[in-house]
């Protein structure tokens, strides 16, 4: 496999950081992951929006003209990895840099760690259309969700409880509300109106989230962008996830109990068709 550091393209036992680098000594770093169908990135622009305002937030030098010049790495390292006629999943990351470890910034002169990969990726068809099973876990992380940082130890605590209970997903809860997924946002349809948590600081500004949204305007579909009631989330008759990995996947169980009648709810999977033919329509390809 071949991976693309720091303006090299080099083999993925080649790709290697100091043990200073502040990605790994702090997680002082932004990282994203995107979808690429056909060789080619799915959404993006909004991709290196939302990487250009967490390194901004971060106060990482590495600016705009730079994130742009990745999608050509990608497209790369997609090609020389022969994943150019299925899908692919790209994980960029961009950190601090290298240097002695103080916990206030080094130099302006210390260059930041650019990191790209491209690893096979196979749609776990079986769960989209059956639907897929969340616990719930309680929202430990830190307060600016809305970047996109590398530190993710409250999402890898998550998603174990989520794995140690067989389940797919863990739907996070703060202060008696629903915030997001481990890896995921959250959708819900409870009294037959579709709920989700508004953009805040709370929250990861999703690019599927963002697409879902526009598709939903398209057909006319009302949402609420409101944060749910935890003791409300049980209610629902529909709960779907979103994500690059996740597109749009239903969740039938809800801590072992059925969300609805058990099955996909009907909004879910015209909310689901509707967003994979945004997919695959944008690469030029089927499925």
């Amino acid at each position: 496999m071949i991976m693309y550091l720091n303006g090299n393209y080099v083999p993925r036992e080649s790709a290697m950081i100091p043990v200073e680098d502040r990605g790994f000594i702090f997680g002082d770093g932004i990282y994203e992951g995107v979808r690429a169908v056909g060789g080619r990135m799915f959404e993006w622009g909004p991709h290196a929006d939302r990487m250009d305002n967490g390194l901004k937030g971060l106060r990482i030098n590495f600016d705009r003209a730079q994130i742009d010049a990745l999608e050509a790495v990608c497209e790369r390292l997609v090609q020389e990895n022969g994943l150019a006629d299925g899908e692919a999943f790209l994980y960029l990351e961009v950190t601090r840099g290298a240097a002695p470890r103080t916990h206030n910034f080094p130099a302006a002169s210390v260059p930041p760690t650019v990191f790209v990969s491209a690893s096979k990726f196979v749609v776990p068809r079986k769960m989209r259309d059956e639907g897929a099973s969340a616990v719930l876990f309680p929202d430990m992380r830190w307060k600016r969700r809305d970047w996109k940082t590398v530190n993710l130890l409250g999402n890898v605590l998550a998603r174990q409880a989520a794995s140690e209970a067989k389940a797919y997903e863990a739907i996070l809860h703060e202060d008696g509300i629903v915030t997001e997924g481990a890896a995921t946002n959250v959708f819900a349809v409870i009294d037959g109106m579709l709920r989700t948590h508004p953009l805040t600081p709370r929250i990861l500004p999703g690019i599927t989230r963002m697409v879902l949204m526009e598709l939903l305007a398209e057909l006319k579909v009302p949402v609420r962008e409101e944060a749910i009631p935890l003791a409300q989330l049980a209610l629902a008759e529909e709960i779907f996830l979103c994500g690059s990995t996740t597109d749009v996947t239903p969740v039938v169980t809800l801590e072992g109990k059925p969300v609805g009648n058990g099955k996909p709810g009907p909004l879910t999977v015209k909310v689901r068709e509707a967003f994979e033919a945004r997919l695959y329509q944008a690469a030029g390809a089927g499925r």
